[in-house]
Protein backbone atom coordinates (compact mmCIF):
# COMPACT_ATOMS: atom_id res chain seq x y z
CA UNK A 1 0.00 0.00 0.00
CA UNK A 2 1.57 3.49 -1.19
CA UNK A 3 -0.03 6.54 0.76
CA UNK A 4 0.42 10.12 0.12
CA UNK A 5 -0.74 12.86 2.97
CA UNK A 6 -1.18 15.19 0.47
CA UNK A 7 -3.82 13.02 -1.34
CA UNK A 8 -7.26 13.72 -0.86
CA UNK A 9 -9.00 10.52 1.14
CA UNK A 10 -11.13 9.21 -2.18
CA UNK A 11 -7.94 9.15 -4.03
CA UNK A 12 -5.98 7.70 -2.09
CA UNK A 13 -9.01 5.29 -1.41
CA UNK A 14 -8.56 4.59 -5.39
CA UNK A 15 -4.73 3.99 -5.25
CA UNK A 16 -5.02 1.87 -2.41
CA UNK A 17 -7.81 -0.37 -4.46
CA UNK A 18 -5.87 -0.02 -7.36
CA UNK A 19 -2.78 -1.46 -5.64
CA UNK A 20 -4.36 -4.65 -3.93
CA UNK A 21 -6.66 -5.55 -6.88
CA UNK A 22 -3.71 -5.82 -9.02
CA UNK A 23 -1.57 -7.83 -6.51
CA UNK A 24 -4.58 -10.21 -6.41
CA UNK A 25 -5.84 -10.21 -9.85
CA UNK A 26 -3.00 -9.51 -11.88
CA UNK A 27 -4.48 -7.24 -14.04
CA UNK A 28 -6.47 -3.66 -12.77
CA UNK A 29 -9.91 -3.45 -11.66
CA UNK A 30 -12.25 -2.13 -14.02
CA UNK A 31 -13.54 1.39 -13.90
CA UNK A 32 -17.06 -0.59 -12.50
CA UNK A 33 -14.95 -2.16 -10.43
CA UNK A 34 -13.56 0.92 -8.76
CA UNK A 35 -17.29 2.61 -8.32
CA UNK A 36 -18.42 -0.49 -6.53
CA UNK A 37 -15.63 -1.08 -4.25
CA UNK A 38 -15.18 2.29 -3.52
CA UNK A 39 -18.70 3.58 -3.20
CA UNK A 40 -18.04 6.11 -5.45
CA UNK A 41 -21.63 7.93 -6.73
CA UNK A 42 -20.78 7.23 -10.98
CA UNK A 43 -18.22 5.96 -12.96
CA UNK A 44 -17.65 9.63 -14.18
CA UNK A 45 -16.10 10.34 -10.80
CA UNK A 46 -13.87 7.29 -10.89
CA UNK A 47 -12.64 8.75 -14.42
CA UNK A 48 -11.93 12.10 -13.15
CA UNK A 49 -9.80 11.01 -9.76
CA UNK A 50 -8.04 8.30 -12.32
CA UNK A 51 -7.15 11.25 -14.20
CA UNK A 52 -5.91 13.71 -11.41
CA UNK A 53 -4.03 10.15 -10.44
CA UNK A 54 -2.39 9.56 -13.70
CA UNK A 55 -1.43 13.32 -14.24
CA UNK A 56 0.06 13.52 -10.68
CA UNK A 57 2.65 10.45 -11.33
CA UNK A 58 0.56 7.74 -9.58
CA UNK A 59 -0.86 5.60 -12.26
CA UNK A 60 -0.15 4.69 -15.73
CA UNK A 61 -3.56 4.15 -17.62
CA UNK A 62 -3.53 2.87 -21.31
CA UNK A 63 -7.19 2.24 -22.22
CA UNK A 64 -5.97 -0.73 -24.80
CA UNK A 65 -8.60 -2.17 -25.03
CA UNK A 66 -12.71 -2.07 -24.20
CA UNK A 67 -14.53 -5.01 -22.50
CA UNK A 68 -17.51 -6.02 -23.79
CA UNK A 69 -19.61 -9.43 -23.37
CA UNK A 70 -19.70 -12.55 -25.45
CA UNK A 71 -21.59 -15.63 -25.05
CA UNK A 72 -19.45 -18.97 -24.61
CA UNK A 73 -22.07 -20.80 -24.71
CA UNK A 74 -25.75 -19.80 -26.19
CA UNK A 75 -25.66 -16.92 -28.25
CA UNK A 76 -26.00 -13.26 -26.73
CA UNK A 77 -26.98 -9.72 -28.18
CA UNK A 78 -23.54 -8.22 -29.26
CA UNK A 79 -21.92 -5.20 -27.20
CA UNK A 80 -25.06 -4.99 -25.15
CA UNK A 81 -23.54 -3.59 -22.61
CA UNK A 82 -21.30 -1.53 -24.28
CA UNK A 83 -24.47 0.25 -26.15
CA UNK A 84 -25.65 2.29 -23.22
CA UNK A 85 -21.65 3.16 -22.17
CA UNK A 86 -20.19 6.18 -22.67
CA UNK A 87 -16.89 4.95 -20.75
CA UNK A 88 -16.61 1.47 -21.63
CA UNK A 89 -14.30 -0.56 -19.22
CA UNK A 90 -10.37 -1.08 -20.26
CA UNK A 91 -7.97 -3.54 -19.39
CA UNK A 92 -3.98 -3.13 -20.01
CA UNK A 93 -2.41 -5.79 -22.20
CA UNK A 94 1.08 -5.55 -23.40
CA UNK A 95 2.19 -3.49 -25.99
CA UNK A 96 3.50 -6.85 -27.84
CA UNK A 97 0.06 -7.51 -28.44
CA UNK A 98 -0.18 -4.00 -30.42
CA UNK A 99 2.62 -4.25 -32.45
CA UNK A 100 1.87 -8.10 -34.04
CA UNK A 101 -2.45 -7.37 -34.02
CA UNK A 102 -3.05 -3.93 -34.24
CA UNK A 103 -6.46 -2.45 -32.72
CA UNK A 104 -7.58 -4.88 -30.03
CA UNK A 105 -11.03 -4.95 -28.23
CA UNK A 106 -11.86 -7.48 -25.28
CA UNK A 107 -14.92 -9.15 -24.32
CA UNK A 108 -15.97 -10.91 -21.26
CA UNK A 109 -16.74 -14.35 -21.62
CA UNK A 110 -20.26 -15.90 -20.43
CA UNK A 111 -20.63 -19.43 -20.41
CA UNK A 112 -18.54 -22.64 -20.95
CA UNK A 113 -19.00 -24.10 -24.33
CA UNK A 114 -15.16 -23.19 -24.95
CA UNK A 115 -14.08 -24.82 -21.64
CA UNK A 116 -11.57 -27.42 -23.71
CA UNK A 117 -9.85 -24.72 -25.65
CA UNK A 118 -9.42 -22.95 -21.79
CA UNK A 119 -11.27 -19.89 -22.28
CA UNK A 120 -13.87 -20.17 -18.84
CA UNK A 121 -16.95 -18.06 -18.16
CA UNK A 122 -15.56 -14.83 -16.68
CA UNK A 123 -12.02 -15.04 -18.40
CA UNK A 124 -11.73 -11.77 -20.64
CA UNK A 125 -11.02 -12.61 -24.76
CA UNK A 126 -8.62 -10.18 -26.71
CA UNK A 127 -9.86 -9.68 -30.20
CA UNK A 128 -8.34 -8.61 -33.69
CA UNK A 129 -11.24 -7.48 -35.29
CA UNK A 130 -11.59 -8.92 -38.99
CA UNK A 131 -14.23 -10.12 -41.38
CA UNK A 132 -12.26 -13.72 -42.29
CA UNK A 133 -10.86 -16.46 -40.66
CA UNK A 134 -9.33 -19.92 -41.12
CA UNK A 135 -10.93 -23.22 -40.11
CA UNK A 136 -9.92 -23.81 -36.61
CA UNK A 137 -9.83 -20.08 -35.43
CA UNK A 138 -11.76 -18.88 -32.14
CA UNK A 139 -14.02 -16.05 -33.45
CA UNK A 140 -16.36 -14.07 -32.47
CA UNK A 141 -19.43 -14.22 -34.75
CA UNK A 142 -22.49 -12.53 -35.79
CA UNK A 143 -25.79 -14.35 -36.24
CA UNK A 144 -27.61 -11.97 -38.66
CA UNK A 145 -31.10 -13.82 -38.40
CA UNK A 146 -30.97 -14.06 -34.47
CA UNK A 147 -29.04 -10.73 -34.16
CA UNK A 148 -27.00 -12.05 -31.56
CA UNK A 149 -23.34 -12.90 -31.03
CA UNK A 150 -21.33 -15.25 -29.95
CA UNK A 151 -17.60 -17.00 -29.50
CA UNK A 152 -16.94 -20.63 -31.10
CA UNK A 153 -14.43 -22.05 -33.32
CA UNK A 154 -14.98 -21.71 -37.21
CA UNK A 155 -15.31 -24.13 -39.73
CA UNK A 156 -16.92 -23.44 -43.36
CA UNK A 157 -17.87 -26.21 -44.86
CA UNK A 158 -19.53 -25.45 -48.56
CA UNK A 159 -21.95 -23.11 -48.15
CA UNK A 160 -22.65 -24.06 -44.18
CA UNK A 161 -20.64 -22.87 -41.39
CA UNK A 162 -20.21 -24.62 -38.60
CA UNK A 163 -19.73 -22.71 -35.04
CA UNK A 164 -18.24 -25.47 -33.13
CA UNK A 165 -17.99 -24.90 -29.36
CA UNK A 166 -15.29 -26.62 -27.18
CA UNK A 167 -17.10 -28.58 -24.47
CA UNK A 168 -17.81 -31.46 -25.46
CA UNK A 169 -21.50 -31.20 -23.54
CA UNK A 170 -22.71 -28.95 -26.56
CA UNK A 171 -23.74 -29.38 -29.60
CA UNK A 172 -22.07 -27.31 -32.65
CA UNK A 173 -24.55 -24.10 -34.12
CA UNK A 174 -24.71 -24.55 -38.44
CA UNK A 175 -25.75 -21.70 -40.30
CA UNK A 176 -25.74 -20.62 -43.98
CA UNK A 177 -22.81 -18.93 -45.09
CA UNK A 178 -24.85 -16.02 -45.61
CA UNK A 179 -26.26 -15.44 -42.26
CA UNK A 180 -22.67 -15.42 -40.30
CA UNK A 181 -20.49 -12.20 -39.94
CA UNK A 182 -17.14 -12.25 -38.28
CA UNK A 183 -16.30 -9.85 -36.13
CA UNK A 184 -12.97 -10.54 -34.68
CA UNK A 185 -10.36 -13.56 -34.08
CA UNK A 186 -9.31 -14.23 -30.34
CA UNK A 187 -5.53 -13.84 -30.25
CA UNK A 188 -5.01 -14.16 -26.32
CA UNK A 189 -7.23 -14.48 -22.99
CA UNK A 190 -7.01 -13.32 -20.01
CA UNK A 191 -7.59 -15.42 -17.43
CA UNK A 192 -10.29 -14.85 -14.10
CA UNK A 193 -8.68 -15.19 -10.57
Amino acid sequence: MYTNSKLPRRRQQILDYLHEFLQYNGLPPTVRDIQKSCDISSTSVVDYNLRLLERDGFIRRRPDISRGKIAAGLPIPIFSDLSSESNPDTVEISPDLHRKYGQLFGLNVAGTSMIDALIDDGDIVIVQPTSTADNGDTIVAWLKSDEEATLKKFFLEGDTVRLQPANSQMQPIFCPAEQIEIKGRVVTVIRKF
